[in-house]
């Protein structure tokens, strides 16, 4: 992805992003929550501190990510 591509899914305003977590979470609020994004992107932040920038990942940057976890290699 070129820095260009990575601008715009920064620039995407997230006021009005629906977010989610897992339902395996607990109810501590310790944990990641997502909101989808156009073309596959997906915003992470963390629901302890919703108020620092979440992380945005595009399409291919998130497959790779999941493939990562559920192969064990994160």
């Amino acid at each position: 992805m070129n820095d260009d591509h990575k601008a715009e899914l920064y620039a995407f305003d997230l006021s009005a992003a629906t977010w989610r977590k897992s339902s395996a979470s607990g109810p501590q609020n310790n944990c990641v929550e997502i909101a989808d994004l156009p073309g596959g992107a997906v915003a992470i932040r963390d629901s302890k501190d919703t108020s620092s920038e979440p992380l945005r990942f595009n399409a291919s940057e998130w497959t790779a990510f999941r493939q990562g976890v559920i192969s064990g290699e994160l």
